[in-house]
């Protein structure tokens, strides 16, 4: 059966036009944090948007119903590759290759991005811990790379950093989604670390948070900590309202695990996640750290 494109359906249009689609799609979606912080330069949020834009429709297409959904995430390569050797369509691509010769931002990242919804269809565990820091690689890092692009750092040693960064948060939101993501049928949690702690998929299925389970989300939450501090000496690395908004996404993914840390590692009875005051407390505290020189690694 012939796939529907998901790009033909789409007249061409402006790219201011485009710029307000990829906002429009932003600004209706829930996240962590608010995606294009207002914290940033108004010139750099549209692009913003437009990378968010680009992310939330392969995370769509991923999770389209049916056997198409590698066909769909094929097509949308093939688009993809229209920012560097075409004329794309869609309006998210005609916002994203305004802002890929802008900043001059390479494929990669986005390929990486598409292929990390590949792997979800094919990979629903993962044996082992680099197992899932090979994914973390392909789902999260990609992002952090580019989003470095469009406040010009391209050198290794930032990527680098933001790589450890990206990866905590990834990791963060798999130890708060726990349930969630097994109800989806994928289970983030390495079989090797459920091993050496003697707790079941089979508890997990009925949602035992057991002694075991708790040391088992203990010991993720501990390494995941140590990645959010390797990572924060980006911080100090970029500058301008960057910085503040960089330190948010670092002090937020610490403080949800200080949360889980608070429940005793049980995320299989309530998901853990910030109230809107928490993260107004976030900001307002992150401003006052950032304007007297204090970093994040003691939080």
């Amino acid at each position: 059966m012939d796939v529907p494109s998901q790009v033909a359906v789409q007249r061409s249009c402006s790219v201011e036009d485009a710029y307000q689609h990829c906002a429009n799609l932003a600004r209706t979606h829930y996240e962590n944090f608010t995606v294009g912080s207002l914290l940033l330069p108004r010139e750099k949020r549209k692009h913003v948007y437009a990378t968010y834009g680009f992310c939330r429709h392969v995370d769509d297409l991923g999770d389209e119903a049916g056997g198409n959904r590698s066909l769909l995430l094929d097509e949308w390569e093939r688009d993809l590759r229209l920012c560097y050797s075409g004329q794309p369509r869609h309006p998210i691509l005609v916002a994203l290759q305004n802002t890929i010769r802008t900043f001059d931002i390479p494929c990669e990242p986005f390929l990486k991005l598409i292929e990390a919804n590949r792997m979800d269809q094919r990979q629903h565990r993962y044996p082992t811990y680099r197992d899932v820091l090979h994914y973390c690689d392909h789902s999260a890092n990609p992002v952090g790379r580019i989003v470095l692009c469009l406040f010009g750092y391209k050198d290794e040693e930032r990527q680098h950093l933001s790589d450890w960064t990206c990866t905590a948060l990834q990791l963060t939101n798999f130890w708060q989604d726990v349930s969630r993501d097994h109800r989806k049928g994928r289970i983030y949690i390495p079989y090797e670390d459920m091993q050496r702690f003697n707790y079941t998929e089979q508890e997990l299925v009925h949602g035992i948070a057991n002694n075991n389970f708790k040391m088992l989300m203990q010991f993720e939450v501990d390494r995941t900590v140590e990645l959010f501090r390797k990572g924060a000496p980006l911080i100090d690395k970029v500058k301008g309202p960057f910085k503040v908004d960089l330190a948010l996404f670092t002090l937020g993914g610490l403080a949800v695990l200080k949360l889980i840390r608070q429940r005793d590692y049980d995320v299989l009875s309530h998901r853990p996640s910030l109230s809107h005051g928490h993260k107004a407390w976030l900001l307002i505290s992150t401003l006052a750290r950032m304007h007297l020189g204090l970093g994040v690694q003691r939080i």
